[in-house]
């Protein structure tokens, strides 16, 4: 069993930053894809971000903003997010990537519980 504990969520204003971790127990974060995802308010869970072995990749809506980063000494996964929107706001995911269609909720199998991001206009 894999568990996965997302931290550094919190209130910002628009165009402010935050720093997602998401630290992993049971399993070796350096041998598996992670993903972040983020759900909002009356809305379906959604891809933001993935990084592979030696590849990422994003969400139109926040390329260029955010950046998806590990530390395998640390085995954990960040999500770095700049130039925050308000349509940013949503409890924010990480997930282990299982395989199939990356940007499906389908293809990851363990899940941490959320950390909320608000983000004021």
């Amino acid at each position: 069993q894999a568990q996965l504990v997302e931290s550094g969520g919190g209130l910002v204003q628009a165009g402010g930053s935050l720093r997602l971790s998401c630290v992993a127990s049971g399993r070796t974060l350096s041998r598996y894809a992670m993903g972040w995802f983020r759900q909002a308010p009356g809305k379906e869970r959604e891809f933001v971000a993935i990084i592979r072995w030696s590849s990422t990749d994003y969400s139109d809506s926040v390329k260029g903003r955010f950046t998806i980063s590990r530390d395998n000494a640390k085995n954990t996964v960040y999500l770095q997010m700049n130039s925050l929107k308000p349509e940013d706001t949503a409890v924010y995911y990480c997930a282990l990537y299982a395989g199939g269609t990356y940007y499906q909720t389908a293809s990851y199998n363990y899940w941490g519980q959320g950390t909320q991001v608000t983000v004021s206009s």
